[in-house]
Parts: C-alpha cells; sequence; structure tokens
C-alpha cells in the first residue's frame, strides 16, 4: 500500500479526535488526504494536517473506530515517513500545523516515543517551528510527556468520561485516576516549572452519549479541571456508533446536545460562571432548545443592571454581552457614560438578547416579563 493510501486510512482514522468545536466527523479528501479545517478562536478556517501515526490499538474502549477487537487494516508509519508527508503539505502551503495522534501499537512508552521523534524530526531536523498539537497517551511516563511537551504547542490527553465509573462502562484498559487525571495533573506541574513550553495549553475530549453520564456530570467534571490543572478547553465528541464495536447498536448521540455543552463549557470557562448558576432538567441535561446563558439569566436576581456601573462580573452575565463587549463597556464608560442601546451595539453587544437585562441611565430598556 503506497503512502497516500495509508494517509487517507490513518487520518479517517483520527476523525473522532477533535481539534475544534465541529461536532460532527469528517472524512478528510481523497486526493490530500489528512487535511482539517479548525476553526480558531477567531472564527477563521485553519487547516490542519490530523492523522495517526498508527491505527493498531490493545485498547478495547468500546465505542473506538480503532479498538483492539475490531477486524480492519491495520497501519503504521515511521516517524520519518509521516514527518516528510506532511513537510509536502506544509511546503504547498496546503496546512499551517500538524494535529498527530496515535493508537497504541506495542506499550504506550513506544506509541508515544515514536510521537515525539516524529515532532523532534520536524523542529530539529528540518527547523520547522510552526504549529504541532500531540495527543498524549492515557498512562505514559512524567519523562515523555515533558519531552513531547518541549516540542509542542498544545498537548492534550482525552479523558472520555466524567467519572470513574463511566469510563469502566467503555473501557477496561485505561485506570481512570491513575492513566488520566494524575497525567493531567502532570501536565499541569511541568507547564508551571516551565512556563514557556506549551503556549497553545491543554485540553482534553469528552465523548459524549457512550455511556449514560449527564450533561451536569460532564460540566462538573470540566469545572474541576479548569481550577485543578489550568486545563486550556474541553472539547465534546458527540457519540457515533461503529459496526463491529461493542457500541454499535447503541443510538448515536444527538450534536444538538455536543452544541449545548460547548455553550454551557464557554460560560465556565470564559465567562467564569459557576455550575451552580446553570439551569439543568429533571435528568441533570441541558435544554437543547434553550440558550443557557438567558436561563441562567432568569434565575438571578441581580437584573437588571445598569450599564454605567454594573461590575465586569455582572456585565460578562448578561445575555448577548461577552468578555470582549464588557470589558469595552467598562474603558469607555470611564470616559463617557452610554445614553442609548445604539452605542452598545457597535461594541458588538446583541443588544435584541440583552435589552431585557439592562438599564442605560437609569432607564428600563424592555420589560424583562415580556421575555
Amino acid at each position: 500500500m503506497n503512502t497516500l493510501k495509508k494517509m487517507q486510512v490513518l487520518s479517517d482514522s483520527a476523525q473522532y479526535d477533535l481539534c475544534d468545536y465541529v461536532n460532527e466527523n469528517k472524512s478528510s479528501q481523497v486526493n490530500l488526504p489528512g487535511i482539517y479545517h479548525a476553526c480558531g478562536s477567531n472564527g477563521c478556517k485553519i487547516p490542519i494536517f490530523k492523522t495517526l501515526l498508527g491505527n493498531k490499538c490493545k485498547n478495547d474502549c468500546k465505542y473506538c473506530v480503532n479498538q483492539q477487537q475490531r477486524s480492519f487494516t491495520r497501519l503504521e508509519l515511521e516517524p520519518e515517513e509521516l514527518a516528510n508527508v506532511f513537510l509536502h503539505y506544509y511546503n504547498n502551503e496546503y496546512v499551517h500545523g500538524l494535529f498527530l495522534t496515535s493508537g497504541i501499537s506495542n506499550n504506550i512508552e513506544d506509541t508515544m516515543e515514536k510521537t515525539i521523534e516524529t515532532a523532534r524530526i520536524l523542529r530539529k531536523e528540518y527547523g520547522y517551528q510552526d504549529y504541532i498539537h500531540l495527543k498524549l497517551i492515557p498512562g505514559a511516563s512524567k519523562d515523555s510527556i515533558k519531552r513531547a511537551m518541549s516540542l509542542a504547542d498544545r498537548v492534550s490527553l482525552n479523558i472520555e468520561a466524567a467519572t470513574k465509573d463511566g469510563l469502566e462502562e467503555l473501557s477496561s484498559t485505561k485506570d481512570y485516576n491513575k492513566d488520566i487525571l494524575k497525567r493531567l495533573s502532570w501536565v499541569d506541574s511541568i507547564s508551571k516549572k516551565n512556563p514557556k513550553l506549551i503556549k497553545s495549553g491543554h485540553t482534553t475530549q469528552f465523548i459524549i452519549g457512550a455511556n449514560d453520564e449527564s450533561d451536569f456530570e460532564v460540566l462538573k467534571r470540566a469545572e474541576k479541571l479548569y481550577k485543578k490543572v489550568n486545563l486550556t478547553d474541553s472539547y465534546f465528541s458527540a457519540f457515533t456508533p461503529v459496526e463491529g464495536t461493542d457500541l454499535e447498536k447503541r443510538e448515536a448521540c444527538n450534536t444538538d446536545r455536543t452544541t449545548q455543552l460547548y455553550h454551557a463549557n464557554a460560560l465556565l470557562n470564559d465567562y467564569n460562571f459557576k455550575l451552580k448558576e446553570m439551569v439543568f432538567d429533571s435528568d441533570n441535561q441541558l435544554y437543547l432548545n434553550e440558550d443557557p446563558k438567558i436561563l441562567a439569566a432568569k434565575e438571578m436576581n441581580i437584573f437588571p443592571v445598569e450599564i454605567n456601573s454594573a461590575p465586569y462580573i455582572e456585565l460578562i452575565r448578561v445575555p448577548g454581552i461577552g468578555p470582549k463587549s464588557a470589558k469595552r463597556i467598562m474603558n469607555i464608560r470611564r470616559k463617557m457614560p452610554f445614553k442609548k442601546l445604539e452605542d452598545l451595539k457597535k461594541l458588538g453587544v446583541v443588544t435584541k438578547r440583552a435589552e431585557p437585562y439592562i438599564k442605560i441611565e437609569g432607564n428600563y430598556q424592555t420589560a424583562l416579563d415580556n421575555y
């Protein structure tokens, strides 16, 4: 099998590892396998070369396309081979960065070594200085993690489940506390001692819908990770049944659910909300057809807030006002008070959402009861 065909197989097997907020799984192009357009924080699309180093795997994750019991074509590239393919893409400006993950072929350390070697070849032998995201293997040694961090802009380690019991439902080959939570804490401690490492931070990924964990449990775990290990962000992969796996007959996760999790996660991570401020249904799930921020606002007793005097923590709780617009409001009002709704709209405030929750110079904009 030639390298192009190998890359098609390996890149399509990597589609379930997310590097942006897109919820649906995507296959790459046949003629240029491995190119995925990740969404940057400013909304622009960035072409990334995303692939597995190998799809051979000793783990038995019941949801995974690469689980050991599944029968399909198994492949593995050598670090030099993958580095050369990536550089061909990069030098032809097809991609602007690398996202590298892998199944576990022989053992954890051997797989980590090959992943690290791929990055080392790119950095040290070819002088590549742009973006690299390396996926860490659960159970990897502290030395391997540190060396990966010294070469990557970002690292990630998939937590998969919100609880120890939840992971045990999905895999018998991973220890939740030892292989995952402990390793995430190592990433945090290493980065604190070496602040120049992983300038784009470290992330994790949850598989949503592969077990019966609630949205509340998922967000509770995410909140703990932001506080305890300074996690940069969380990604939510909607479970899709794969033929030949233990969960092939389980219902696929509604991607509306992961969309709502992203909205709620942003409130935790970007807006400094507390989990107790969010609203869940009787099953501890987010409402699929309601904005989590608006639902939370309706339960707060701080509204309407005065735009010209409200502290930052209250401004960012107003629907339609984000961190950037809240900071702009505070900077401008020091020099000149706001007098009308149109002034806020110019700053990026979604005034249709915000107006029931604000006052401007003591004047209500819209009665909250109307909403």
